[in-house]
């Protein structure tokens, strides 16, 4: 979270990959699927006094992240509901689009079978405190709910490590033209290895 997955990925569209933000693809998918998070997470709300549902009645992402933030079981079922339906869209994108270096800019792919289908996973990190100010400016969250999701992310290079993925590790602390310098270079070595 607040590492620049963002930035990174916008650099990588810029030198012409096809990038596609996981969290903009759950967001529909979310909503095709209000039905079951509702059925699952809709007491659960009721019982700690959070409403799951905007006025217009889409799903509050935020409110619903406060529940499955908060307990490692309960992320465990919304994934359960919502990363079928990711691994779809992708696979079809993926399929769809042969002849393009595609770019999923997307955090937990280690609990996907889309991990297959990669040739390399460029995971960008940043110093925690980087990360809670960055975190803190664009989401507008509490502290609690930033170092909920901090601590529930906590060992995610190592699952990728564990996987054995091919991972390269862009630090994202600086400015634009360094981590472009960094992905520049994390791509010489990711097309030299495929050579």
């Amino acid at each position: 979270m607040a590492a620049g997955k963002n930035a990174a990925s916008s650099v990588l569209e810029e030198k012409g990959f096809l990038c596609v933000d996981a969290d903009v693809s759950v967001h529909e998918i979310v909503e095709t699927q209000k039905d079951k998070i509702i059925a699952r997470f809709g007491k659960i709300a009721e019982v700690r006094g959070i409403n799951i549902c905007n006025p217009d009645g889409t799903i509050d992402r935020r409110a619903l992240g406060s529940i499955v933030f908060s307990d490692p079981e309960l992320l465990k079922a919304q994934e359960a509901i919502i990363h079928p339906a990711v691994e779809a869209a992708f696979n079809e994108l993926i399929d769809g689009n042969p002849d393009k270096n595609i770019v999923l800019n997307a955090t937990v792919l280690y609990k996907t079978s889309l991990l297959n289908r990669c040739d390399a996973v460029i995971f960008v990190t940043a110093p925690l405190l980087v990360r809670f100010f960055r975190a803190k400016k664009r989401d507008n969250m509490s502290t609690t709910q930033i170092l909920s999701r901090f601590y529930s992310q906590r060992k995610i290079f190592a699952k990728y490590k564990i996987l054995k993925a091919d991972i390269y590790r862009v630090s994202n602390a600086g400015s634009k033209q360094n981590l472009i310098k960094k992905l520049d270079s994390v791509l010489c070595k990711i097309h030299a290895e495929s050579d």
